[in-house]
């Protein structure tokens, strides 16, 4: 016995005129700028508002930590070329790294939220996810 065919549906549409899945998908595409346009022009659709939320989100969380990741290590780079040039040199080669650390951090993150939104599915980050959850459903 085989089995039968998937049954093709089509993809609900958003209020936006636009697939839902490519909605959401959209809304991660020009990071923060994207997720807020979608969340404020989206009606209708539960899966684009908390998908834009959900970037909107990422892409200021990535940004306050990029900030904060700045200042201390501009401070760290101050204080430590008064010290040595070894130490400066660590330091730097250890920045480096963080940075790179972070980088593929968000780049794993986007794709993989790429992914589920193109997929229609609400695939919610740590932490993020509750918040864009929250505030999507309102």
């Amino acid at each position: 016995m085989q089995n039968p065919p998937p049954v093709q549906t089509t993809p609900a549409k958003s209020s936006t005129g636009l697939d839902e899945n490519i909605a959401a998908l959209l809304s991660y595409i020009f990071g923060w700028v994207s997720g807020l346009i979608f969340f404020l022009i989206e009606k209708d659709s539960r899966l684009v508002r908390f998908h834009a939320m959900q970037s909107l989100l990422l892409n200021i969380v990535f940004i306050v930590i990029g900030i904060g990741l700045w200042i201390v290590m501009f401070v760290l780079v101050m204080i430590v070329s008064q010290v040595s040039g070894l130490a400066s040199t660590l330091l730097s080669l250890v920045a480096t790294l963080v940075w790179v650390v972070l980088i593929i951090a968000g780049v794993v993150a986007v794709i993989l939220c790429l992914i589920k939104a193109f997929q229609g599915q609400f695939f919610k980050l740590p932490v993020i996810g509750n918040f864009a959850e929250k505030f999507s459903a309102k």
